[in-house]
């Protein structure tokens, strides 16, 4: 979840603190070890929302063991993060081998999760740069950055700055993207006959 931000303190927090004392709350995410105050505005949350209902849909018709958690942390092995995505997808059977899902919404597998989405407000960075290189090492296989205002750097949806889908696909081991604007149907490895296209999310954005 990327959002505007503001770090809380000067100190970091271990990983293992953050669950204790902010699993429940979902205005924080920890990166690094620093405390990350996230202030949805109602037109993200109009984007996640219709993304979340479309791909529940999707599950639905397919009959596939997977479910969108209402909460749900996303916390590296071995970092002092604790991600908080706006929308994840889990695998049911793929549970058991979680370490804390039994007594806590934790995440720490990449091969437990289907597809992460991360809708991007203000503090796009960390949506482009570094989420992008842990969800690839925790071997996520597809990774969607809904830009519905068009905010991230050049580097990453051009000089245009047109609102954007951004959907990485893990091959061999690598994310490779494609990027979705206007009319154009995303494609999804997880879900080949998704009808949906980029135009579609960014107009529960406005």
């Amino acid at each position: 979840m990327s959002m505007v931000s503001a770090t809380i303190n000067t100190n970091t927090i271990s990983s293992e603190a953050f669950v204790a004392g902010y699993l429940d709350d979902i205005r924080y995410e920890l990166i690094d070890g620093e405390l990350i105050d996230l202030e949805p505005t109602g037109l993200h949350e109009q984007v996640a929302g219709l993304i979340n209902r479309k791909l529940n849909v999707a599950i639905d018709l397919l009959n596939l063991p997977w479910f969108i958690p209402m909460k749900c942390l996303i916390k590296p092995l071995g970092q002092n993060s604790a991600f908080r995505p706006d929308v994840v997808i889990l695998d049911q059977t793929s549970l058991a081998n979680e370490p804390l899902w039994k007594t806590e919404p934790v995440i720490t597998l990449g091969k437990s999760v289907k597809l992460v989405v991360e809708v991007v407000s203000t503090n796009w960075q960390n949506d482009y740069a570094r989420k992008v290189e842990d969800y690839e090492a925790l071997g996520i296989g597809e990774y969607w950055i809904a830009d519905y205002l068009g905010l991230g750097g050049k580097r990453y949806i051009g000089l245009s700055k047109e609102p954007t889908i951004t959907i990485y696909q893990l091959v061999d081991g690598t994310y490779q993207a494609q990027q979705f604007r206007g009319t154009e149907r995303l494609i999804s490895q997880t879900f080949p006959d998704l009808n949906l296209t980029a135009e579609q999310i960014f107009v529960a954005g406005r």
